[in-house]
């Protein structure tokens, strides 16, 4: 239970609401901001503007998956006010206070440098990642078969990165029956590449390994589609591009080629809220758990 915990969840989309149900049902202290025009109410939890909130007893305090943006600005789509979260508003928080959050930024990495809190990015953690890419492969899935005139099954696709989501995709899109071939630079991925009966190329053969490729799935937060790359796959192909904005890949000249190339980053939250929330609030729970555990044990 987290009883006498005073959680703040402040803003984001559909999966913090499944945050805020499991921090209710465990009796926590549930303040929320940017969620004014949420149609439903949640019992056991109160609205506040957030020049309303008393920081001074908060132990935590949950953030979108996108955390804020560069001026410290937070998404709330339920809500039309406009929520900053600053300096001045942590330093009233004990020193204990946790701040969690899908990914960070300089201006989080600031903030709470600044103010001495810690910062939990969650899809730092293996498990979220791992948890989080059953979603991704299913809405990358859906992606494909809504942008594409031909089957799945003995298309040609290449996967760019083995790493949590890449293995995920290789593997699903390979047991569809596609011709998988999965592009790495560590020497252990083209060994597991292998090992899952995939075939495996190195990334600096990249413009040769995609010239024969229906469908191109980046998972590498890093420009590699570039419009090198990009002259030699086929213009029928399509470009899924699930790494974080801005992508991997040349937009301007992918568009210029009349190949299709989508960014989709935050699949889990576009087509299975509910789902990428519950992995986000078992997780964010169990860690709620372990720091009052901590504290405890230090008095």
């Amino acid at each position: 239970m987290l009883t006498d915990l005073h959680i703040a969840v402040i803003g984001g989309d559909a999966r913090q609401l499944e945050v805020i149900r499991k921090l209710i049902q465990l009796d926590a202290k549930t303040s929320l901001i940017g969620f004014d025009q949420l149609d439903h109410g949640f019992t056991g939890a109160t609205k506040y503007q957030i020049n309303e909130l008393d920081f001074s007893d908060v132990d935590a305090i949950i953030l979108p998956v996108p955390g804020t943006n560069h001026e410290g600005q937070v998404d709330t789509i339920f809500s039309n006010e406009k929520v900053i979260l600053t300096e001045e508003m942590i330093k009233q928080t004990p020193e204990h206070c946790t701040i969690y959050s899908g990914i960070s930024n300089d201006y989080l990495n600031e903030l709470v440098k600044n103010t001495n809190r810690s910062l939990v990015q969650l899809f730092e953690r293996d498990d979220v990642a791992i948890y989080n890419s059953i979603p991704t492969v299913e809405g990358t899935i859906m992606l494909v078969i809504q942008h594409t005139d031909f089957t799945i099954h003995g298309a040609n696709i290449s996967v760019l990165g083995l790493g949590r989501v890449g293995m995920s995709v290789a593997r699903s899109f390979a047991a569809l029956g596609a011709n998988v071939k999965v592009g790495a630079r560590k020497s252990e991925h083209l060994a597991r590449i292998t090992e899952m009966g995939l075939e495996p190329f190195h990334l600096s053969d990249l413009d040769k390994a995609i010239s024969d490729s229906d469908i191109c799935i980046n998972t590498i937060p890093y420009p590699i589609l570039n419009a090198g790359v990009l002259a030699n796959i086929p213009t029928h192909a399509l470009i899924i591009d699930l790494a974080s904005k801005p992508g991997g890949t040349d937009f301007r000249y992918a568009e210029k080629r009349g190949i299709k190339a989508i960014l989709a980053p935050g699949l889990p939250g576009i087509v299975a809220p509910k789902t990428a929330g519950k992995i986000v609030a078992n997780v964010i729970v169990t860690l709620l758990q372990e720091a009052a555990e901590e504290r405890e044990e230090k008095k």
